[in-house]
């Protein structure tokens, strides 16, 4: 299974090259580098969906915002039940 995570777009480094556009992307404060080649249209502030280092596509605020929520609730629900095993 293959999971893409919508990470906020903090600072975006051209390149000679457009496939070499890189930027450097926040997942809920943890900064890690994307490329953005794929998404020539994306600018500071746009959250992106992101897979293995390669920012796939645009999505709105609240659309990534939602995204997250969920994950952060199953994250609750994964510790609740380690909670509860023996």
């Amino acid at each position: 299974m293959c999971l893409a995570v919508p990470g906020k777009i903090i600072s975006i480094q051209e390149g000679a090259d457009p496939l070499s556009r890189m930027g450097e992307v926040s997942f809920g404060g943890v900064v890690k580098e994307a490329c953005l080649a794929y998404v020539p249209e994306a600018k500071v502030g746009d959250y992106a969906i992101v897979h293995v280092g390669f920012a796939l596509s645009i999505l709105d605020e609240e659309e990534a915002k939602r995204t997250l929520d969920y994950f952060r609730q199953l994250g609750e629900i994964a510790e609740a039940e380690e909670r509860r095993s023996p």
